[in-house]
């Protein structure tokens, strides 16, 4: 099937719609941590480095990993290999972020004595960034540099989009989880009240709401089979290296 026979009615509003998602997304995110919960700090002060957690891991395994996801859909008329870097770059990049916004977290559990890793929030965590990371280097390896067999990238491309399309389920449930929790830790310390609505618990809602969105949006657009990227002309010659995506 030729690219011009493809029904890509609808793709450009859901790829608006996404971003204006994701951009509001990262907006409430920044309120909530910036304004709300009072800002950041490097080291001084342990609860404003705890913020960093939160808005980092939104804006890297959610946000980046959820465009760099969309990467084959928005920029279609590019040489696959253009895509490939560019793909490996949003991913990697949105990886590195993820561990500052670890690191902040660990940081902030040391300075207030607070054991590592005992929630679910936790362990989901580490198990997405974990999975983030092996994603990343296999993807590399399989892709790129030096890549393998086109026969085993054929084979191994499956495996490559649904690992990629879990971890990024897995972060955003993740992030869920823990929006819910540091609310409710934040009601029981009487730092705001959850419980009896106001500014604060407003922008946690709207924020875990437009985090399930930005998902279903791009869930929607990936598993649509008419909006996949067509090998272009150019492409064929990358065959013998790869198999289209």
């Amino acid at each position: 099937m030729d690219e011009v026979e493809q029904d890509l009615r609808g793709l450009r509003p859901a790829l608006v719609s996404v971003e204006v998602v994701g951009i509001a997304m990262v907006v409430l995110v920044s309120i909530w941590t910036g304004h709300c919960m009072g800002g950041f700090s490097g080291s001084d002060d342990a609860n404003l480095v705890f913020n960093w957690h939160p808005l980092l891991m939104v804006i890297s395994l959610v946000f980046l990993y959820g465009n760099g996801i969309l990467v084959y859909r928005v920029a279609r008329h590019e040489r696959k290999s253009r895509l490939k870097v560019a793909h490996a770059v949003v991913m990697g990049s949105a990886t590195l972020l993820a561990f500052f916004g670890l690191k902040a977290v660990f940081d902030f559990h040391s300075e207030k004595e607070i054991p590592h890793t005992y929630s679910l929030h936790s362990w989901l965590g580490l198990m997405a960034v974990s999975l983030a990371v092996l994603q990343w280097i296999l993807g590399l390896v399989t892709f790129l540099f030096p890549g393998l067999a086109s026969h085993l990238r054929k084979a191994l491309l499956p495996v490559h989009v649904f690992t990629g399309l879990a971890v990024f389920i897995l972060a955003a449930v993740t992030a869920l989880l823990g929006i819910t929790e540091k609310a409710i830790f934040r009601d029981k310390d009487k730092e705001f009240s959850y419980k009896d609505g106001g500014g604060e618990a407003t922008v946690v809602n709207l924020l875990g709401i437009s985090i399930v969105v930005f998902v279903v949006l791009i869930l929607a657009i990936v598993t649509r089979q008419s909006f996949r990227r067509l090998n272009m002309a150019e492409d064929q010659m990358l065959l013998t290296e790869g198999h289209a995506e």
